[in-house]
């Protein structure tokens, strides 16, 4: 995360600002997260759920279309499919 701010030419007092910033919140989240998946094993599957479903629309809506526009192919969108159905199967085992 920082070397993309300094690399964009941040100064680097703003830049550790931001990632301490960053890892307050993600500890925060941790915690929240902790007491909440305590609470039942239904709420963690559903969290897990909705965090799945968050990861597979970024990487359809976003980076695949990307990928297609710099590969001029099909091949990362078969590539996505074929993740897809790996993971539906190895959900079953």
């Amino acid at each position: 995360m920082a070397v993309p701010m300094k690399n964009g030419g941040m100064k680097p007092a703003k830049v550790i600002y931001y990632v301490v910033l960053s890892g307050i919140t993600t500890g925060v989240g941790a915690f929240f997260g902790s007491i909440v998946g305590g609470i039942s094993q239904e709420i963690i599957a559903l969290c897990l759920a909705f965090s799945a479903g968050a990861m597979i629309y970024i990487v359809s809506g976003e980076l695949t279309p990307e990928s297609s526009k710099l590969y001029q192919g099909r091949m990362s969108a078969i590539g996505n499919l074929i993740g897809f159905i790996i993971g539906v199967f190895a959900m079953n085992i």
